[in-house]
């Protein structure tokens, strides 16, 4: 969701920030990025080993809090990302969200969307996040499908490795932060490039990579 389907990493790091300058930790743009992709309680941590003096539990509160009233007020779609949704449910292709994120954020969201996806699952729902397997595995048994034959859409590393690590052909967008070339993971600048053609395509063993020698 964060990063992929809309561009709500800039929030989460301004709220991280906002915790580092409340208790004089020194906390960046760059190190924000570090967490992109990461589950709640791990940032949580490195944020509270940084010097941020609340439990990980009240952190994860504040930051889920504070990013869950920006994405009511504005809930900034990534317009590939966008397109490519429509194109999918168009299609009659049923959808999955999995995402880190907790349940407050995400029904921020799907009040926007509220029938486009058949399967919803949250950080809440697995007991280890991404990059372990164990979200997609959970969707894909969700939709009733086998995860082989699911193709999973991903921006960040530890995403990109749930998503191989379950079985899913996996396409990484480079958005905010490196799409590292794999062999066998498709990788592209842009979502508008992908079709229904691409992604059974990409589901069927097809690789494509539009990012060569790129990270």
């Amino acid at each position: 969701m964060d990063g992929t389907l809309i561009d709500s990493e800039p929030y989460w790091i301004a709220a991280e920030m906002e915790l580092a300058t409340r208790f004089g930790a020194r906390w960046t743009h760059a190190d924000g990025l570090t967490l992109v992709g990461r589950p709640l309680p791990d940032s949580a941590a490195i944020l509270q080993s940084r010097g941020i003096d609340m439990e990980v539990g009240e952190i994860v509160d504040y930051l889920v809090g504070r990013v869950t009233l920006q994405v009511r007020a504005r809930a900034p779609w990534q317009r590939d990302a966008e397109d490519l949704l429509r194109a999918v449910l168009e299609a009659g292709i049923p959808c999955a969200l999995v995402t880190q994120s907790y349940r407050p954020l995400v029904d921020a969201l799907l009040a926007r969307v509220p029938d486009a996806f058949a399967v919803v699952v949250t950080g809440e729902d697995v007991k280890r996040g991404k990059p372990d397997p164990e979200a997609y595995q959970l969707a894909a048994t969700r939709l009733g499908v086998d995860v082989t034959h699911c193709v999973a859409i991903e921006d960040s590393p530890a995403g990109i490795a749930s998503a191989r690590a379950a079985g899913a052909a996996t396409i990484g967008v480079r958005r905010l932060v490196a799409v590292a070339p794999q062999p066998g993971l498709s990788r592209v600048r842009s979502l508008a490039s992908v079709t229904i053609s691409t992604l059974q395509a990409i589901a069927s063993g097809s690789v494509l990579d539009e990012l060569g020698a790129e990270v």
